[in-house]
């Protein structure tokens, strides 16, 4: 895998991680809460969780094709604020969307 392909292989999978919190019910998308709807901290976790790693795939593609640079807190602020973006249209589905009325 070139590093092109990998950056956007990073990209499509960090889009599809930061929105599984919102796009389901259990943990991870495997694990089953007792109680019928997840919290929002939770949620937050999950993403904070999911977050971490994207980042050690990212680290692992990137030692795969060469010397892994070492990153200063720049970076994973650009990368936390990435992944916040990315989970925007799973956030505003879940909380923002409008429900029809039980009229």
């Amino acid at each position: 895998m070139n590093t092109s392909s990998a950056a956007w292989f990073v990209i499509a999978v960090m889009a599809l991680a930061a929105n599984v919190p919102f796009f389901t019910e259990s943990v991870f998308g495997v694990y089953k809460l007792k109680h019928a709807t997840k919290s929002f901290a939770i949620r937050l976790l999950e993403l904070i969780v999911l977050y971490f790693v994207m980042i050690a795939i990212a680290r692992g593609l990137e030692s795969m094709a060469g010397n892994a640079f070492p990153q200063g807190w720049q970076f994973y602020t650009v990368t936390g604020c990435l992944m916040l973006v990315l989970a925007f249209p799973g956030f505003v589905w879940r909380h923002l969307r409008r429900r029809p009325s039980a009229d």
